[in-house]
């Protein structure tokens, strides 16, 4: 395991979630309930458009991803066409959409930083949700929308989820 993965999983132990975006650390409390409950909802609700033959909208919550650039990342929800070939270490595989809950006292990590990075590394469909206002950002290249909770959103990969 290299040594940076082992730091962030040290991290954890202390309720202390890490990323490491453009060469700036960032942290984060572990979530609460509130937050853990809309993941849960959210996972709960993502399916594939055509079940035969599209994307299989593999979903993983709070994995860490290496991207590209050397960053490491850990999206509240991931969702791929297939699953990632890692089991023991940081995922490579670029996910298709990412889902961010909003943390109280931590939107900017979730609203500011995430959403231009994660298009810089080819994801196609960022959908950030604020479980306190009900707001959800979803932002693809070519633009951005704002709904209001609970809505159903179809992804690029032809993965659907409510928020």
């Amino acid at each position: 395991m290299n040594r940076a993965i082992k730091t962030f999983l040290d991290a954890d132990q202390l309720g202390i979630r890490l990323e490491f975006v453009r060469g700036l650390p960032l942290w984060e409390a572990s979530p609460v309930v509130r937050h853990q409950r809309a993941i849960d909802r959210i996972r709960a609700s993502i399916s594939p458009v055509a079940p035969e033959g599209g994307c299989t909208c593999v979903h993983l919550a709070d994995i860490y991803i290496h991207f590209p650039d050397g960053s490491l990342k850990r999206p509240d929800i991931a969702i791929f066409c297939q699953e990632p070939a890692e089991e023991d270490e940081a995922v490579r595989l670029i996910p298709e959409a990412v889902i961010e809950v909003v943390s109280r006292g931590f939107e900017a990590k979730d609203l500011e930083i995430g959403p231009p990075f994660y298009l810089s590394q080819g994801v196609k469909d960022i959908v950030v949700f604020d479980p306190h206002t009900l707001l959800v950002l979803h932002i693809q290249q070519h633009g951005a929308w704002r709904h209001t909770s609970p809505v159903e959103l179809t992804l690029c990969c032809g993965c659907t989820c409510r928020v």
